[in-house]
């Protein structure tokens, strides 16, 4: 047990319980010497031959949940402040996940139910409203509704982890055709992240109070509690140290949730068995995304303890182990990458208290950062696909 965990869980426990329980230059070349008049021009030598710079890929147009209105707002991040605002569409109250199919539709998980948006047309074409009990429409961290959100890879199927104040959650799978709901699947508390296994066989749903993940056969609807708690259990509903969001690794399909900025639990989705792996950033740690070489981007929302633990930073960890970080200015809370992962575009939106209106979008290579003001506390981000 870390000091960090044991200081966390008492900073939790006597502050926060109730209320969780309530809701590089190359040198210059050396001079050519003069000529005289008794010599001739000495030869200019051939420069080295460089390499043809690889140009920059297009910005793609991207499209922001505004978890702090009732919208989607449309992003064109390669215009300067607030002219990357590009309008935006009403889906639902507290828009929260957010999947894009191949065809340009987007299925946004709301506290109302799942929306779907024509990106091409820029309307709301349909509400699916939850069949699971919710309760009243509310907003905030705690209201109940839809969550996190993912598509099936054939796209016939969107599944959305659907939030149950106060109790168990439910896995929601909607018809993209008939835009139904036509299963639903018991989950654990407060599905944060949705993902789905390269096959399509397989559904993890990362259940942030209950300390586990679920996964759900897509064929037979069958469901398996995994329990990713590398901290314990022990500080309950007001324990800052649970899981938050998962990354399936492109090269096994196992699953990566970071933890603090100190450890990645790594689960072998077919055996339940958890493994941990240190990590360096010493942060309170949301988003994460990996990219097709296995990259893994994470971001850092700051410190639970200031005295103690370092503020907010987008992690790139390398498939070896190694990591880099990039400092963040304020709370983020997730990260997508453009088609290239040249560019990671990081959401300002913020799940707590202290989120701001816009995105960090940050030069994977370099490291630079920029921040692009738009939407109202946006929380996922997608990259819209390419117009035919």
């Amino acid at each position: 047990m870390t000091t960090r965990a044991a200081l966390a869980r008492t900073v939790v426990l006597t502050a926060l319980t109730a209320t969780l329980l309530a809701a590089c230059d190359s040198p210059a070349p050396a001079p050519t010497p003069a000529p005289t008049s008794a010599s001739a021009p000495a030869p200019v030598p051939t420069p080295p031959p460089t390499a043809t710079p690889v140009p920059a890929a297009p910005s793609p147009t991207l499209l922001v949940t505004d978890f702090g209105a009732d919208t989607v707002t449309f992003v064109d991040p390669s215009r300067p402040g607030r002219a990357a605002d590009l309008g935006s569409v009403r889906v639902g109250a507290a828009p929260y996940g957010l999947a894009v199919a191949p065809d340009g539709t987007a299925w946004v998980a709301t506290a109302e139910g799942v929306a779907a948006v024509d990106t091409r047309t820029r309307t709301r074409v349909a509400l699916v409203p939850h069949t699971t009990r919710t309760g009243p429409v509310t907003t905030g961290e705690y209201r109940g509704g839809g969550m996190g959100i993912a598509l099936s890879p054939d796209g016939t199927r969107a599944y959305v982890g659907v939030n149950v104040p106060g109790g168990n959650g439910t896995l929601e799978v909607v018809d993209t055709a008939t835009r139904a709901v036509v299963q639903v699947v018991p989950v654990g508390r407060r599905p944060f992240d949705v993902d789905v296994s390269a096959d399509g066989r397989q559904v993890y749903v990362t259940d942030h109070d209950s300390f586990d993940v679920t996964t759900v056969d897509t064929a037979t609807w069958a469901a398996r509690r995994t329990e990713v708690a590398p901290y314990g259990t022990e500080g309950g509903l007001g324990s800052w140290l649970k899981p938050h969001y998962t990354a399936v690794r492109p090269s096994d399909g196992a699953l990566l949730l970071p933890f603090e900025g100190e450890r990645l639990a790594v689960v072998d989705p077919s055996t339940g068995r958890v493994t941990v792996e240190p990590m360096t950033a010493n942060t309170h740690q949301h988003g994460v995304t990996a990219a097709p070489d296995g990259t893994l981007y994470i971001v850092g929302t700051g410190p639970i303890d200031p005295a103690t633990d370092a503020g907010p930073s987008l992690t790139v960890r390398a498939p070896d182990g190694s990591e880099r970080l990039v400092p963040l200015d304020g709370p983020h809370e997730t990260v997508t990458l453009s088609p290239d992962a040249r560019t990671a575009y990081v959401s300002g939106g913020f799940t707590r208290e202290g989120g701001w209106d816009g995105l960090t979008v940050v030069d994977t290579a370099t490291g630079r950062t920029s921040r692009l003001p738009v939407g109202h506390l946006p929380l996922a981000v997608a990259v819209l696909p390419d117009r035919p």
